[in-house]
């Protein structure tokens, strides 16, 4: 059976959730506010959850190994149904701070761009912007374990998450995705959302969000309570005016024009 293809952030299952979900989230440090609000609300006795690298949650979403997971925007063409089951995602209206590009020289003296695996909507925006934006061509080249080493010379490199932190003193070039999607399109950028591949009972999904919407609440203890990943790193300045976690219109808009530009890529 061919199954019709679909994005719902709107699913109409009504009824009890029979068996614990399976949901996989993000690892980073921009989840810390989401996964809080989760593991203190009674709605994680109807999950079971797990933690891994963005490209590991979407390959788990894909093959059938997870119900729900947070995963990087860019998987979404590849389901045969995708329901996006949340008010909050992973984004930014502008700088994101920790999505960048890295290199001794400027964008458009690179000759190569290594690629994190570890996100390919990250991936796909860097193309993006490459083609429409700076309007420049490179190699990519596939990021392995230690790629930032190779960064230098004419060799750039995307790097995401927590990796990112501290290399702004490292390179003498750093291009935020976030800052640069913002002014070739004027829209903020969704980089993670929850999608389930099945339409879930509303009543569980209004749990969900609740508890979604108290780890927000509670961000500003959050920033207390954790520790900075390196001396010269503001998780204040991080998560007030970094990560934007509101699925608004904007970034409904956002997401629309960028999954254009991937399915068109897919051809």
């Amino acid at each position: 059976m061919v199954m019709e293809k679909a994005i719902s952030d709107q699913p109409s299952a009504i009824g009890t959730v029979a068996h614990r979900h399976r949901l996989v989230a993000v690892s980073y440090l921009n989840t810390k506010p989401l996964l809080y609000g989760l593991l203190r609300s009674e709605v994680q006795e109807e999950l079971e959850m797990d933690l891994a690298i963005p490209s590991e949650c979407a390959r788990r979403l894909v093959s059938g190994e997870a119900d729900i997971a947070l995963v990087p925007v860019a998987v979404i063409p590849e389901l045969p149904e995708a329901h996006i089951i949340s008010d909050y995602c992973i984004g930014a209206d502008g700088s994101v701070a920790t999505v960048c590009v890295y290199g001794d020289v400027p964008i458009h003296e690179m000759t190569d761009i290594y690629l994190d695996h570890h996100s390919r909507t990250s991936v796909m925006l860097t193309k993006l912007l490459l083609q429409e934006h700076w309007k420049h061509e490179v190699t990519f080249l596939p990021a392995e374990e230690g790629y930032i080493d190779g960064i230098g010379g004419t060799v750039g490199g995307l790097v995401i998450g927590d990796r990112t932190i501290g290399l702004d003193q490292r390179f003498d070039y750093v291009y935020d995705l976030g800052a640069e999607w913002k002014a070739h399109t004027g829209l903020p950028f969704v980089f993670a959302a929850w999608v389930s591949t099945r339409s879930l009972p509303e009543d569980f999904i209004q749990r969900f969000n609740q508890a979604l919407r108290e780890g927000m609440d509670h961000l500003p203890e959050l920033q207390l309570l954790l520790s900075s990943p390196h001396p010269d790193f503001s998780l204040t300045e991080y998560f007030t005016h970094h990560i934007d976690y509101d699925f608004d219109e904007g970034k409904r808009a956002a997401l629309k024009r960028f999954l254009a530009f991937v399915e068109e890529a897919a051809g």
